[in-house]
């Protein structure tokens, strides 16, 4: 679904991306791993149309979308979850849920959406009327995912879901990320906590200054020395 074929970006005279390719195929998970600073969000806001590409090329079913504005990208079934969630914190609850389906028209389908978000996170329903700011911050890493479900993607991009979050609410959100491949939805997942990214992917790549350096099933990753000592805590 999307391919990337040398991808080069550079934030003036540094070059943050070097030669990035990857596949990811439709209705599976794809996880990015790196440290702070190794071109992970970077990747993800220029799949976005965030940031533009110097060199190489960005293909969504066989689709060129190097030029296409993020505008254009979501119409095309692209969502980027930015870290650190970005909510609406004056908006209430649905309010924001309703920003995620801005685009659409099928108000009826919007309202049945609103209520499967409400399924996948019950926490949501009952504080729907409250402003988005009162909420906690899994509640909002919670909003800020369904409100991007919200807009009906095709290809899923998650930067960081489990930021500043305790453990059981890390759990929950993963539970739904899993699932989510089953409503037809690929992803794309930038995470830091590896453990966790390895458990739901179908496979996954090191990002390292810029250059992807390792790649594979989630498995052999897990086993590799330099992954272990780097990511997993040995």
């Amino acid at each position: 679904m999307l391919e990337l074929s040398n991808i080069e970006v550079s934030y003036g005279k540094v070059q943050a991306l070097k030669g990035v390719s990857l596949k990811l195929e439709k209705g599976k998970i794809l996880s990015v791993l790196g440290a702070n600073g190794a071109g992970k969000t970077t990747l993800l806001n220029t799949i976005m149309g965030l940031i533009g590409n110097n060199k190489g090329s960005i293909k969504i079913d066989n689709r060129e979308i190097s030029q296409k504005s993020p505008h254009e990208r979501v119409s095309m079934g692209i969502v980027l979850i930015p870290e650190g969630r970005r909510i609406f914190p004056d908006f209430s609850v649905l309010e924001n849920l309703l920003m995620g389906a801005y685009q659409r028209k099928d108000q009826l389908e919007v309202q049945r959406d609103a209520e499967e978000v409400y399924r996948m996170f019950p926490i949501l329903k009952e504080r729907r009327k409250q402003r988005a700011k009162t909420l906690s911050g899994g509640e909002a890493q919670m909003l800020a995912i369904g409100r991007g479900l919200m807009a009906r993607p095709r290809l899923l991009l998650l930067d960081e879901p489990s930021v500043g979050l305790m453990p059981f609410m890390v759990n929950e959100i993963f539970k739904v990320i899993k699932n989510l491949p089953e409503k037809g939805i690929t992803i794309l997942l930038v995470e830091q906590n590896a453990k966790k990214a390895l458990t739901l992917c179908h496979e996954a790549v090191v990002l390292e200054l810029g250059k992807i350096i390792l790649r594979g099933a989630p498995k052999d990753l897990a086993g590799n020395p330099r992954v272990k000592e780097a990511y997993l805590g040995g």
